[in-house]
C-alpha cells in the first residue's frame, strides 16, 4: 500500500510595507505575517512576549468556589485526593496540584487509573476505594468532563467534587461543586486552549494565593509566588505533550516553563533530561515533544502511570536517576511494540483500497490497549485518513483514533455514544471502550461518517504549508538567528517551512536503521553545503543520486554533536527538480 504524496501549498507573499515595517529578518516577518500577525505592533508584541497578559486565575468560570472548597478542606485538615489521568498532560497535572496542595497545607494523595484495567476517565470501583480511604473531597484534573454519572456516584459516597478539565464537553455537566473547563460556553475566551495542566495550574495558583493571605497559614505571598514560578516546568511539559496551541496565554506558559525547566531543580525531569542525552541548557519544546513526552507516556501505556507520577515527585537525584532507567527500558518496549503494532495493522489492512476508503478501522486481540493510539496516529500519519485501532477483548474492547483536520473524531463519537462505554478526547485525538458485541456496529456508524463527511474532498491529501522560498545561500546563522525569536514553537505557531529548489545532491544515504534519509545538498557545487535529515523518509534515498537536482521543504534546525553546533536542513518532503 503506497503511502499518501504531499500536496505543496504556498502561503501568498506579505505586503512590501509590512516586510520593511521594522528591523526584523524579512524571512521572520513573512513567516509571522503567515501565523496571522499583520502589523508592526503585533509582530513587536509577539517578539517581546507580550501578547498574553499573566491571566487572573480567578476569571476562569467556578475558580471561586473551587478555591473557597479546597482552602476550607485545607484549613479543617481534610483529605484531599487529586485523580488524574494516565498520559503526560494527566501525568504533569496531578504531580502539579498535588505539589501545590501539600505545600499550601493539605493532606492530599493521588489517584491515577490504570489505562487498562480501568480505562479513560473516573470509574466507580476506583471512587469507592479513594472514598473508604477516608477522602472528603476529590479534584479531578485533566479528567473527568464526561463522568457524569461517575461524580453523582461520588457525592453519594460522601465526597464533594471539583472537575478541572479542558477536553470536549457533553451534553450536560457533572453535577460537581465546581467545573472547571475552559471550554464550557459561560468561560471567558482567552483560556480556551489551556492544557489539563494548564487548567490545573490556575487552580493552584488561586489555592496559593488564597492560603497565603490566610491567618493561620505558615505559607507567605512570597513563598507562594516561588512555588508558582516553580510549577512552570510541569506547565511547559504537559503543554507541548498534549500538543496545545502555543499562541497567547500557552506560549507565555511554556516560555516561562521551559527557563524553569533548565534551571534542573527537578530531580525527576532533570533524570529525564539526561537519560534522553537532552541539554539542560539548550531543551526546548521539540526535546519535550521527541525526548521527554514519550518516556513519561511510556509508564502508562505498558505498566503503571504512577512510575512516571513517583519520578517526577521525587526529590532525590540519585532515586529519580534510577526510576528514569526504568522508564527508558519502557520507553524501548513501547517502541518496538509500536513498530509490530503498525506492521499488523498494516497487515490487516492489505487488501483495503486505502485511496478509496474515508477511515481506517482496524481490530484485533494483537493489540495493546497503551499502543494503540500510537498505531492509530502512524496510519493517520502514513495514509492521511481518520485511523482508529482496537484492542479487541471478550467482553469490553479499548480503541484509540487519530484523525486529519477535515474529520472531527470526537464529534463522531458523541453521535454514536450510545454504541460506547465511555469515551473522551479533542478534535484529532480520542479514546473509547466498546463492549465487543457492539464492535461491528461501531466500525459501520464511523466509516458511514467518514463516507458522508469527506466524500466530497476526493484525493485527500497531507498538505506543507509552505511560508517562502529561498536560495541556499540566503541560509546562514543570521536567519536562523531571528528564527529562533518564535521559540517556543509548536502548534498553530510552527517553525517556519522553506523551499529550495534547484539543489544539487552531494551524497545521500540511509540511517537509523534504514528509517531515516541524510543528505548533503548545495548550490551546484558552490558554498556552502548543508546538511539535511529526513525522518521516515529512508525509502526516498532509492530516487536519489549524486549531482542531482531536487527541491528540498524544510525547517530550518540547529545540529548539536559532539559539542559542535551545524545548520540543519530538517527535511519534511522532496521531489525532483524541474529544469
Amino acid at each position: 500500500m503506497p503511502s499518501t504524496e504531499k500536496q505543496w501549498n504556498f502561503h501568498p507573499p506579505a505586503p512590501e510595507e509590512f516586510l520593511q515595517s521594522g528591523p526584523e529578518h524579512p524571512v521572520l516577518l513573512q513567516v509571522l505575517y503567515n501565523r496571522g500577525l499583520r502589523d508592526a505592533a503585533a509582530v513587536a508584541s509577539f517578539l517581546q512576549g507580550e501578547d498574553a497578559v499573566q491571566e487572573n486565575p480567578f476569571l476562569l468560570t467556578d475558580m471561586s468556589p473551587a478555591v473557597t472548597r479546597i482552602v476550607q478542606a485545607i484549613e479543617k485538615g481534610e483529605v484531599i485526593c487529586v485523580y488524574g489521568d494516565f498520559d503526560a498532560d494527566g501525568v504533569t497535572a496531578t504531580v502539579l496540584m498535588t505539589t501545590a496542595l501539600q505545600r499550601a497545607g493539605a493532606h492530599v494523595g493521588a489517584y491515577i487509573p490504570n489505562r487498562v484495567d480501568e480505562g479513560y476517565g473516573l470509574n466507580l470501583e476506583a471512587l469507592r476505594s479513594i472514598a473508604e480511604n477516608g477522602a472528603d473531597l476529590l479534584v479531578t484534573v485533566d479528567c473527568g468532563i464526561r463522568s457524569v454519572a461517575a461524580v453523582a456516584e461520588a457525592g453519594e459516597l460522601g465526597m464533594e467534587v471539583i472537575v478541572t478539565d479542558h477536553h470536549s464537553i457533553g451534553p450536560e455537566l457533572p453535577p460537581a461543586l465546581a467545573v472547571i473547563n475552559p471550554l464550557r460556553d459561560d468561560c471567558p475566551g482567552h483560556a480556551r486552549q489551556l492544557a489539563g495542566v494548564g487548567v490545573a495550574y490556575r487552580l493552584a495558583q488561586g489555592v496559593l494565593r488564597a492560603v497565603s493571605r490566610k491567618s493561620w497559614s505558615r505559607l507567605s505571598a512570597e513563598e507562594a509566588a516561588d512555588e508558582e514560578r516553580s510549577l512552570l516546568d510541569l506547565v511547559a511539559v504537559g503543554t507541548v505533550a498534549d500538543m496545545m496551541p502555543l499562541r497567547g496565554e500557552n506560549r507565555s506558559l511554556v516560555r516561562r516553563g521551559l527557563s524553569e525547566l533548565r534551571r534542573g531543580e527537578r530531580a525527576g525531569l532533570f533524570a529525564l533530561l539526561e537519560m534522553a542525552s537532552v541539554s539542560r541548557e539548550t531543551v526546548d519544546s521539540s526535546a519535550i515533544s521527541y525526548q521527554i513526552a514519550p518516556r513519561i507516556n511510556a509508564a502508562g501505556r505498558l505498566a503503571s502511570a504512577k512510575m512516571a507520577y513517583d519520578l517526577l515527585r521525587c526529590d532525590e537525584y540519585g532515586t529519580a536517576y534510577t526510576m528514569a532507567v526504568n522508564l527508558e527500558s519502557l520507553n524501548r518496549k513501547r517502541q518496538t511494540l509500536t513498530s509490530e503494532a503498525h506492521a499488523a495493522a498494516e497487515k490487516r489492512l492489505a487488501a483495503v483500497d486505502t485511496l478509496k476508503t474515508p477511515l481506517l478501522f482496524v481490530a484485533g486481540d494483537e493489540f495493546q490497549a497503551g499502543i494503540v493510539g500510537l498505531a492509530a496516529g502512524r496510519l493517520s500519519d502514513q495514509f492521511y485518513r481518520p485511523a482508529v485501532v482496537v484492542e479487541r477483548g471478550e467482553e469490553l474492547c479499548r480503541g484509540s483514533a487519530r484523525s486529519i483536520a477535515e474529520f472531527d473524531i470526537i464529534a463522531a463519537l458523541d453521535r454514536v455514544s450510545p454504541l460506547l462505554v465511555r469515551h473522551g478526547g479533542h478534535s484529532r485525538a480520542a479514546g473509547f471502550t466498546v463492549r465487543t458485541e457492539h464492535l461491528p456496529a461501531l466500525k459501520e456508524a464511523l466509516e458511514a461518517q467518514a463516507a458522508q463527511e469527506l466524500d466530497a474532498l476526493h484525493n485527500l491529501r497531507p498538505t506543507l504549508d509552505i511560508d517562502a522560498e529561498m536560495k541556499i545561500e540566503q541560509i546562514d546563522w543570521a536567519l536562523q538567528g531571528q528564527l529562533d525569536r518564535m521559540e517556543p514553537v509548536g502548534q498553530r505557531n510552527e517553525p517556519g517551512l522553506f523551499l529550495c529548489r534547484n539543489c544539487r545532491v552531494r551524497n545521500v544515504r540511509r540511517v537509523g536503521g534504514g528509517k531515516h534519509l541524510k543528505i548533503a545538498v548545495d548550490n551546484h557545487g558552490q558554498p556552502p553545503a548543508l546538511d539535511g535529515i529526513g525522518f521516515g523518509l529512508g525509502k526516498r534515498a532509492a530516487e536519489l543520486q549524486q549531482d542531482s537536482l531536487i527541491d528540498v521543504v524544510f525547517h530550518l534546525e540547529v545540529n548539536r554533536w559532539m559539542g559542535q553546533r551545524s545548520l540543519q536542513l530538517n527535511i519534511q518532503d522532496l521531489r525532483r527538480s524541474r529544469r
